[in-house]
């Protein structure tokens, strides 16, 4: 298993935000100005909605060269730009090794990646023959991102998921785990923003929270996500009492 990933570690420089009160930077997570360091294997960003992760995500992969709205680095299609300017703010530091291929996957404009891919292709199946040989368009939601990933994703590669739970089931979810650490061990960077208990749970990772206090790396058994998880599933009769009573 390869010790060095490809991104080290980043900061947000806010000196150079036009207007540091606008959204994002008034975010407590995006205004921690300290340096985040990631696992060379795997990094989660965690957090309520609202919380920063997905911009956080979003401005590492536009400034690792990636479509804002998902895909390789080759994808440029664009149906509406909404990303934030972020990724201008960023400071990142990167290791001498360098990715050989990588892709960015957001829940939220998976669809358009998959019929930018359709596009591309035109029929002809020479490009869809690497996303499991048909249109990720004729497979469920949850099929065509585990597709995606155990055809897609090669050895010596930078990946970064936003809430790639959000098609899974738990099933599958264990299933993405364990392509992840096929994965990590053939040299693979993962960078994942994600609500999963699941996910989470892979060993060693580094997790980092997000809330109104900043940014700051925490263990799983920590996280809200595991406490609330664990607590639900061991007593779901008492907080099915307390949420509906009337």
């Amino acid at each position: 298993m390869n010790t060095e990933g490809f991104i080290r570690s980043y900061r947000i420089n806010l000196k150079k935000a036009a207007d540091q009160q606008a959204y994002p930077y008034s975010i407590p997570a995006i205004r921690d100005e300290k340096e985040i360091k990631l696992s060379p294997h795997i990094t989660f960003f965690v957090g309520e909605n609202g919380s920063g992760k997905s911009t956080i995500i979003e401005a590492l992969a536009i400034n690792s060269g990636f479509n804002a709205e998902g895909g390789s680095k080759h994808f440029t299609f664009s149906t509406k730009r909404t990303e934030s300017t972020l990724h201008e703010m960023l400071q990142i530091v990167r290791n001498p090794r360098k990715e050989r291929t990588g892709f960015f996957l957001r829940a939220e404009s998976f669809y358009n990646v998959a019929t930018n891919i359709d596009d591309l292709d035109n029929g002809s199946g020479e490009i869809t023959s690497h996303y499991g040989g048909k249109s990720l368009h004729h497979r469920s939601h949850g099929e065509s991102f585990m597709a995606l990933i155990q055809n897609r994703f090669y050895p010596n590669g930078l990946y970064i998921l936003d809430e790639p739970e959000a098609a899974l089931s738990p099933s599958r979810q264990l299933g993405l785990l364990s392509t992840m650490h096929k994965l990590i061990k053939e040299g693979c960077q993962f960078i994942i923003a994600t609500h999963s208990p699941i996910l989470l749970g892979y060993p060693d990772a580094y997790i980092y929270h997000l809330d109104q206090s900043g940014i700051q790396r925490i263990a799983y058994k920590d996280t809200t996500h595991y406490q609330l998880t664990k607590d639900f599933l061991n007593h779901p009769e008492l907080y099915t009492k307390r949420l509906f009573q009337d």
